[in-house]
Parts: C-alpha cells; sequence; structure tokens
C-alpha cells in the first residue's frame, strides 16, 4: 500500500469511492453524490489530500479542510475519510489518518475534528482507537433516508495548547 498526495486525474475514481457510501449507507448525511468535477476541486483546493494506492489502483481517501471559515478557525480541521468496499479491512484507514494527522501537525493544526453518524458506530470506535475523543452528540441535526440522525463529534488535540 501507497499513500501518496491526491492529484486531479484521481477524481473519477475518487468520486467511484465515495459514492456509493453516499447512496447506500447513513455514514454520510449527504444526499447528493458527488462529480468528478467537484471531487477534482476539493484535490484541488484542499490543503490536505491523500490517497491509499494498492497495485496502483486508489483503494480510499482522506483529507482535511479548516473547520469552519474565518480566521479565528485557521489551526482547527475536520477530516473526511472513506475507504472502498474492496479496500476495507486492510489499515487504509488507520494509515491514512496516521499521515492525515501527521501533515496537520506539520502544519501547525492545533486540533483535528470528526463527525461521525449516530448510525456509525464502527466509525466512532475507529475514530476513539485513533485517539480522538468524543466531545458531543448533536441529536437529530442529520436528515437522510427519510430520518433524523445524530451527529457525533469526535477531537483529537494536536499540540499542548489543545490539551490544556
Amino acid at each position: 500500500m501507497i499513500i501518496r498526495p491526491a492529484v486531479e486525474g484521481d477524481a473519477g475514481r475518487l468520486a467511484e469511492i465515495q459514492n456509493p457510501v453516499i447512496r447506500d449507507t447513513a455514514i454520510t448525511f449527504n444526499p447528493r453524490e458527488r462529480s468528478e468535477t467537484e471531487m477534482r476541486v476539493a484535490v484541488r483546493d484542499r490543503p490536505c489530500f491523500l490517497v491509499a494506492e494498492v497495485g496502483g489502483r486508489v483503494m480510499g481517501f482522506a483529507s482535511y479542510d479548516q473547520f469552519r471559515k474565518g480566521p479565528g478557525y485557521a489551526r482547527t480541521v475536520e477530516h473526511t475519510i472513506v475507504i472502498s468496499e474492496e479496500g476495507r479491512g486492510q489499515g487504509m484507514g488507520r494509515a491514512l489518518m496516521d499521515a492525515i494527522v501527521e501533515h496537520a501537525r506539520d502544519a501547525g493544526i492545533g486540533s483535528i475534528w470528526a463527525g461521525v453518524s449516530g448510525e456509525n458506530p464502527a466509525g466512532v470506535a475507529f475514530h476513539a482507537s485513533l485517539g480522538f475523543e468524543e466531545v458531543a452528540r448533536l441529536p437529530k441535526v442529520g436528515y437522510k433516508f427519510g430520518r433524523w440522525m445524530d451527529l457525533v463529534l469526535l477531537r483529537k488535540c494536536l499540540d499542548e495548547a489543545c490539551q490544556e
């Protein structure tokens, strides 16, 4: 497995990986599939966008962007991680997360956040295993598949000031 920066040419494969998650699961509240163009823009515009590649094929990705807009949030990021169905269970998620956390630390980021669907207990457990702590559960803020869902916010502090 190789972890490398995404390039715009990966955009079609990135959409292929993310769209089944959007279409078929409650892992994300987003109901609209992402186009290749949208993925290309994300690769270009996010400060960190990495892919996991096996045998020359992209099998998953992780990225982060500023948590909220505005200069007061410049040292706080929220990440996205998606692994293709055939790539799951191979340590790819952990490798991608380790890489984006390292990138964030090197960039002077104070904390990295995850917003995980309350209907994704495996995602909450995955983040906990990486040292993320659950800080809040926002009840019924996401809506998909005709039902309201909770959002679990998890944080990993990357510098000492965040941990105080």
